[in-house]
């Protein structure tokens, strides 16, 4: 019967696991973090082992934060206010469980192969493909749930946080389907679809969106519905909301190319990664007012509750996050910032500040309410905040000097035209000190999180955990007829299935312009005659400079500066990397760039390389680099290589028919001549068969191919 009151129940059980793994996961992922913080600047902190460096950990700390903790935040907040919204319970337990457990399992999953070298190479997107698929699985079990629960409402209207969950599934499917395609070559290996620039633009098209519809759409979904709650205010106007979803859904999928300024991609890629990254600050900024004026009227309120003082943080740092993201893209900043710690500083604000400080503010809130009691300590919540709050700028300021240090020395020239800093060493060890301030704020961060922690399960233990909570609400009426002259968006709010469409259709238009022409007209990568495929031996050792992380410290990229070319060598065309599965680019220089590393201007001794890897600081005095004794005693995994050429000749690479026959041969002749050179240069204990070798003769190839 039409406006019947139904009695049903929500499902808080599922709310409470989500956030329970947030917090333990988030703890997790700080800490590793901290550590990573603490190796940059102190290699003993890799302690030597395979598994604990700095281009393993890295990896482990950015997904752990990304989605182990971010993930489980939103998943968190989703069926938590989706329920209430909807005046529905989620539409199957079963499935909400598969989400749950599931995404814990990829987690732990992700955990343990990236510590064991298992990596695409791809940053934000390192994990193998079984875990992708296991990643797709799960994320189409999120979306059928939701979806389901939307169709099964009994509000006919969508509020505008759905509007932002509705985006964030059906891109991050798309972003994540694309940028995954790669063919397996074993269990836990495998080689990207793509290749060079296209690898890039992908990636980055990826990396950026990612940020964008992982660590932002959601989030601001959870914004507009607990930021309300929590001031007791409505939001401060319907149509800003309108404006801010559409106008940031379209604009943020075309910014990813302004990660790849001054590099191999086609210059008018570039600039429309400008420009849509310019004009991404007025909805990004729509959205912020529209978030802290919701509190006008509501200032007393911030004064007194840690909640809202969590919120109005989160919300300005997304301002100050989505302000300095369009400056960065400006190519004379981005000239200065692109390879420095600025872009550490510059994500840091917007992980910490943003999506750090959303999730806790949001927790404070759910966890009593789940509980049916009040927060143990407003107090100590206060004392979680000003702790946070001072941790992320003694983290973040630091890098903004590092970065402006890093680039003034990097392009430093003497009054005779040579480089003031030839040595890049030089320049790493001038920003120690502003490393070990960052390491301070992230050690007050961490404990700010502590002590939430702590207040929470004190929380809990005083409370009555609410598994069912009781609602009841009207039937949704069968037959609707709409208000003559209602707002022109209402139709779309009570259609879910044309407003995901629509969605759809607005994410693909920006990918579909910059990838089309660039896989599709030759021009856009023209090939170098020069340049040939790897050989068996270098393709094993590029894919142990991949496993061992070495794209988190090292470029491969030089851009078309006086300083680059003059402390590199020439800059880097786009025919170069047509071979290269995956692109290795890299987004920071912690090290030197190893574009031209085997070139005449560039190339060291077999012997070099030997004892610089057993050893950086033997050859290297002050180096930050861990040790990578394990190289010098694991075998190559030579019977791997007929399987890695076919992948090659599948990926178009122009290996000669039977080549793969003859590769394993190929490859101890070549890993033979490097260990007499080797025993000729003094390393009487050199080994043919040990992945050292192949890692040499993939650093001497670099830059060999298009020398002059």
């Amino acid at each position: 019967m039409s406006g019947e009151i139904q009695k049903f129940y929500y499902d808080n059980k599922i709310v409470k696991m989500f956030a329970y793994a947030t917090g333990i996961w988030g703890i997790v992922g700080m800490l590793v973090g901290l550590l990573v913080a603490f190796q940059i600047y102190f290699p003993a902190l890799n302690f030597n082992l395979e598994y604990t460096t700095f281009g393993r950990t890295r990896p482990l700390h950015t997904n752990a934060v990304i989605f182990a903790f971010v993930g489980n935040g939103i998943f968190t907040g989703v069926y938590y206010s989706l329920q209430r919204l909807l005046k529905t319970r989620m539409w199957s337990d079963k499935l909400s469980m598969i989400n749950f457990w599931g995404w814990q399992l990829i987690i732990v999953s992700a955990a343990i192969t990236l510590l064991a070298g298992f990596t695409t190479g791809k940053e934000y997107a390192e994990l193998e493909w079984p875990i992708d698929i296991a990643i797709a699985g799960i994320w189409v079990v999120f979306g059928w749930n939701m979806f389901a629960t939307i169709l099964t409402r009994r509000e006919r209207h969508l509020y505008v946080a759905i509007w932002f969950f509705i985006a964030t599934f059906v891109t991050v499917a798309v972003l994540h389907i694309v940028n995954s395609f790669e063919l397996p070559v074993s269990f836990m290996k495998s080689y990207s679809w793509y290749a060079g620039v296209q690898d890039a633009l992908v990636q980055w098209w990826y990396g950026h969106n990612a940020v964008a519809f992982f660590l932002t759409t959601p989030y601001l979904g959870l914004m507009y519905y607990f930021l309300p709650k929590a001031a007791q205010r409505p939001v401060y106007s319907y149509k800003l909301s309108i404006i801010h979803f559409w106008a940031l859904i379209f604009l943020y999928i075309w910014a990813g190319p302004h990660h790849l300024l001054y590099t191999s991609l086609p210059e008018w890629a570039q600039t429309l990664g400008v420009v849509f990254s310019v004009m991404l600050i007025a909805p990004s900024w729509g959205g912020m007012i529209n978030g802290l004026l919701t509190l006008r009227g509501a200032w007393d309120k911030v004064r007194d509750s840690a909640v809202l003082k969590f919120f109005v943080v989160a919300v300005t740092a997304y301002g100050m996050a989505t302000f300095e993201g369009p400056m960065l893209s400006l190519k004379s900043v981005n000239a200065i910032s692109h390879y420095t710690d600025w872009t550490v500083g510059h994500v840091h604000i917007g992980a910490l500040g943003w999506n750090g400080f959303l999730t806790f503010g949001m927790m404070y809130w759910l966890i009593p309410r789940m509980f049916n009691t009040k927060l143990y300590s407003e107090k100590l919540a206060n004392v979680h905040f000003w702790i946070g709050t001072i941790g992320i700028l003694v983290y973040a300021v630091p890098l903004y000097f590092a970065g402006f240090t890093q680039y003034l020395m990097w392009q430093e020239f003497t009054p005779d035209g040579f480089l003031a800093y030839p040595n890049f060493l030089e320049t790493v060890t001038q920003i120690i000190p502003m490393y070990v301030t960052r390491s301070i704020g992230g050690t007050l961060y961490l404990i700010g999180a502590l002590v939430m922690f702590y207040n929470i399960v004190k929380t809990i233990k005083a409370g009555d955990f609410i598994a069912n909570e009781a609602a009841e609400a009207p039937a949704l009426e069968k037959a609707f007829i709409p208000k003559l002259g209602e707002y022109w968006h209402r139709p779309i709010e009570r259609k879910p299935i044309q407003l995901l469409i629509f969605a759809l259709i607005v994410i693909l238009i920006g990918g579909a312009v910059e990838m089309v022409p660039t896989f599709l007209i030759k021009s856009n990568v023209p090939t170098i005659e020069a340049v040939k495929p790897y050989t068996p031996l270098e393709l094993q050792g590029r894919d142990i400079y991949i496993k061992e992380g070495c794209y988190n410290c090292h470029s491969q990229m030089i851009r078309p500066f006086r300083h680059e070319v003059e402390r590199y060598g020439d800059y880097s065309k786009s025919g170069e990397f047509v071979y290269d599965h995956p692109f290795q680019w890299g987004s920071k220089r912690t090290g030197p760039d190893l574009a031209r590393e085997g070139s005449k201007k560039l190339r060291k001794s077999h012997s070099w390389h030997f004892n610089h890897m057993e050893n950086p600081q033997s050859m290297s005095p002050g180096s930050i680099m861990p040790n990578y004794p394990w190289l010098l005693k694991k075998d190559i995994d030579i019977e791997s290589t007929p399987a890695k050429i076919r992948a090659m000749q599948t990926l178009g690479v122009p290996y000669e028919d039977g080549y793969d026959a003859k590769a394993i041969d190929e490859l101890k002749a070549q890993a033979i001549e490097i260990e007499t050179k080797l025993k000729e240069e003094g390393i009487k204990h050199a080994d043919a068969n040990k992945e050292i070798i192949a890692l040499i003769a993939y650093l001497q190839r670099l830059g060999t191919d298009v020398e002059k």
